[in-house]
């Protein structure tokens, strides 16, 4: 039986790991799987025939401490490569990439790396953002192949890190499931029109962008997620009064129950690789308001534009859902009023939201995955 081998931070929830996740438990029906992770830690379910290892690597490590920790986890891994006779890694996660591609000084395996995120927008800052624009330039042309979920992403590591071995897949989806899920019961009542968006409470999704629009529309939100961000964001509402509009539900194993009984879905990242919860969303059945940031949302929403476009100053009412301006206010106003007050939009976009979502079904998509990784 041919052996899959997946290299990752972790499984604790967050987009690639759920993509992880939702390939090995369809594989392992066919192949011989294994999951390495760097964090023993598990957030999503496998099934109990993918055999795990764990780096047991502590996440107390920071700065640049994670950086010289880099080599010692590539021997690590080493050791778990000649043990079991793997010769083909396929990773997914910054950390993760350059661990595999390290690996490769001890022993020659085939490293195929994914990288999930626009790296030029994620890593602009700081003695961080400077130290891993300098490994992706340096490890990533190393590996035998390259991959991104989106076009955008590619794109980004081609122009901006001078990478040449490309390509891109999209993030699979496991529809009947999300349908399933999305159909259980939830805690919570709805009071009135009600926004959801899903995601880590950080900078990079913004937040604060959908509070302030929300501040004087009779609606409410809900934010499912976690992070570093909590306290700062229940200040905020705080701050803005909005404690009876505003909720931070925190983070949840069936996002999907929730995002199914409100009105309208909504994204305000300001930079992304491959929005996972566009696709989750649209499977619910939601109309979608997002920000066209870089990259993603208009690959998903708006598939036959110009994915390089990005909007200045207009709310654009795409294929599949509205997009409005990175970091504008007023327009992401203007985007949500519209939603609540024009009932046939909303339903157009009801309407086509299952049939975009069929385009990344998972039944596709790993067959592509199987023509990588050289499986039958």
């Amino acid at each position: 039986m041919q052996k899959i081998v997946i290299l990752i931070n972790s499984l604790e929830s967050g987009g690639a790991e759920r993509v992880v996740s939702n390939l090995l438990n369809l594989w392992v029906e066919k192949y011989e799987c294994y999951l390495i992770l760097i964090h023993n830690y598990k957030f999503y379910e496998l099934n109990s025939k993918v055999t795990i290892f764990s780096l047991n690597e502590s996440k107390e490590y920071s700065g640049i401490k994670k950086l010289f920790r880099l080599p010692i986890l590539a021997y690590k891994l080493n050791q778990i490569i000649q043990k079991n006779n793997f010769n083909q890694i396929i990773s997914f996660l910054t950390r993760a990439n350059y661990i595999n591609i390290l690996s490769n000084i001890f022993i020659k395996h085939k490293t195929i790396v994914n990288e999930r995120a626009m790296p030029s927008l994620q890593y602009q800052y700081g003695l961080n953002g400077k130290i891993n624009r300098f490994l992706i330039k340096s490890l990533y042309s190393k590996s035998d192949l390259c991959l991104s979920n989106s076009h955008g992403n590619m794109m980004d590591l081609k122009n901006n890190f001078n990478i040449a071995n490309l390509s891109y897949v999209h993030n699979p989806f496991n529809l009947e499931m999300i349908q399933t899920m999305s159909k259980k019961e939830i805690e919570i009542e709805k009071k009135r029109f009600t926004f959801v968006t899903v995601g880590r409470l950080d900078k990079g999704k913004n937040h604060k962008l959908i509070m302030d629009a929300i501040k004087n529309i009779d609606a409410d939100l809900w934010i499912i997620g976690d992070g570093k961000l909590k306290e700062e964001l229940q200040s905020y509402i705080k701050k803005l009064n909005l404690n009876d509009k505003v909720y931070l539900l925190g983070k949840k194993e069936n996002p999907f129950a929730y995002i199914s009984k409100v009105d309208c879905f909504i994204f305000t990242s300001n930079h992304e690789g491959f929005p996972n919860v566009l696709v989750e969303a649209l499977a619910c059945g939601l109309p979608i308001i997002s920000t066209d940031c870089q990259s993603g949302p208009r690959e998903i929403l708006a598939p036959n534009s110009d994915v390089s476009f990005q909007l200045k100053d207009n709310v654009e009412f795409a294929e599949y859902g509205i997009l409005s301006p990175v970091k504008n206010v007023e327009k992401m106003k203007e985007a949500m009023s519209l939603i609540i007050n024009d009932e046939s939009l909303r339903k157009n976009y009801q309407e086509k939201s299952k049939f975009r979502a069929n385009d990344f079904k998972i039944e596709e998509i790993i067959k592509q995955y199987e023509e990588i990784l050289c499986v039958e």
